[in-house]
Order: structure tokens, then sequence, then C-alpha cells
């Protein structure tokens, strides 16, 4: 799911303090499950973030009933939580993986009230270039232990993917991080394109989305210029609903353009190091 670290480690607290996954150490350490994954179900899971879906206090208020027996509404959030953690309970991870086989393979029927949001992307694109040769440039792309960025982490995972982190920058982006995935590149040094794709997040939730690819093209035989086109997607919730097109249009320029900016600096910083 790209999930940064820092939230990984917080989710897996979670599953540990719930008896769900464990911790080990070692040269191969991380978390497993404590029992197979037909035998936890996403009931388990939920309350151990989100504490018991029972409410313990009146729905109409944060504090107990005031009738002296039940409430109008008593009754039937009883019963809507009731069904909610039933079917909760009912549903398993190994039915859950199972489900996710399916649909990357393009098996899965699915249904017709998905939560994709057409309209709420823009295409964007920009450019900066580099005072750095193209297979210079190509090479710290393609290679994750030449990618030095200051200040940025960098962690390799499966499909040889690189994952770095860089904060965009400006009083809107304390606090928040940007996960940027290069997929498997293609073409020469001097005209290179990779798949780009990133995600922003932060302490209040989930923030932008960007997909596309990046383009890296020689200008002379000392200067190259990365050239960066895709959909930026708007923060999720209210956020994100109360701009408008020209608005995000905007803000979708600005963001790529200051990451552009950061990637440029970056690689040209390590080329005089």
């Amino acid at each position: 799911m790209d999930i940064p670290r820092t939230y990984v480690s917080q989710i897996l607290g979670d599953l540990n303090r719930a008896g769900i996954a464990q911790s080990f150490f070692g040269t191969n350490g991380g978390f497993s499950l404590t029992r197979p994954p037909d035998q936890i179900n996403l009931l388990e899971i939920v309350e151990s973030a989100e504490g018991l879906l029972t409410p313990a206090t009146c729905v109409l208020g944060e504090d107990p009933c005031d009738w002296e027996s039940v409430c109008p509404l008593h009754e039937t959030w009883k019963s809507g939580t009731a069904a909610l953690r039933s079917v909760l309970a009912s549903t398993t991870l190994a039915e859950l993986l199972q489900r996710d086989i399916e649909i990357r393979a393009g098996t899965y029927v699915t249904s017709d009230d998905g939560h994709r949001q057409p309209g709420l992307s823009v295409p964007v694109s920009d450019s900066v270039q580099v005072e750095l040769a193209a297979p210079a440039v190509a090479q710290r792309l393609r290679a994750e232990s030449s990618w030095l960025i200051p200040h940025v982490e960098a962690a390799h995972s499966e499909e040889e993917e690189i994952l770095v982190r860089i904060g965009p920058g400006g009083p809107g982006w304390l606090g928040k991080v940007v996960a940027v995935h290069f997929t498997t590149s293609q073409g020469p040094d001097d005209n290179l394109v990779i798949q780009v794709s990133w995600e922003a997040t932060g302490p209040s939730g989930l923030f932008p989305r960007f997909k596309g690819e990046l383009h890296v093209v020689a200008v002379d035989p000392t200067r190259s210029e990365l050239n960066l086109s895709g959909r930026y997607r708007p923060p999720l919730g209210r956020a994100g609903q109360i701009l408008d097109e020209a608005v995000l249009a905007r803000v979708a320029r600005a963001t790529i353009r200051s990451l552009l900016r950061r990637m440029a600096r970056a690689l040209e910083e390590e080329q005089t190091t």
C-alpha cells in the first residue's frame, strides 16, 4: 500500500498490543502473524486500532443517556452496530488475501459502488534543468545506492522499486512526508523514462497523490532536463473538495515544480561532494 515506514510501525504496534502480530529480532527480523490468516478476522484488526465499535456513551451526545432506560435511537444504533460487527467478524484475512489475488488477476466481480472519484484529478507537467550530464543523472535514478539526497531516506522494496521520502517544503508541508516510487526504467541514459508515483502523508491523514512518468533528456554534454508529467489528485476529504479546477491546477503545478527543484538540487549537490 506504499505506507511510509513511520506509519507502518504505528499500525504494527497496535496489532502487536492486540496479540494479532508479533515482532522478532535477528538478521531476518520483522513482524509475523500470531495465528494463521484464516483465524484472524477483520473485527479484531479494526478494534485494535479504533477501540470497541460498540459505543460506551449515548449516540446523541458524549455523555450517558439522559433517559432512565433507553433513548429513542438506542435500539436502532444497537442493531446497526451489531450488524457491522457481525460482518467484520465473519471476514478473515485469508478471505481478503484471496479477494486481492482475484482483483489483481482481473477475475473478481467488482461492485458498482467503488471509491473512484472521476474528475478529482488534473493533468500536470513541468520540467527543470540539471547541471549534470544525462548519463550521470540516469545512473543515480536507476541505482538506489547512488541516489543520495541529503536528509532523504531511501529503501529498496519489492519489484526493484526505490522508495524516497522528500518534503516539498513550505509551511503547509510541515510534518508531512512524500513517498516517491521510481519503478523499472526504460530507454537509454540520454533518453530515460521512469514511471513515478508518490503519496504525501502527515499527522492528520492523507494528502495529495501523483502518478506519471519522469523523462530524463540530454540538453548538451554537461546538462540534462527532468520532465515530470502525469495526474495530480488533491487531498482526500473536505480539504480537497473545496478546491475548484483552476485552483487545483495551480496547486498541482506548484507542488510538482517544488519536487523537481529539490530533485535537481540534490543531484547537483551530490555531484559537487
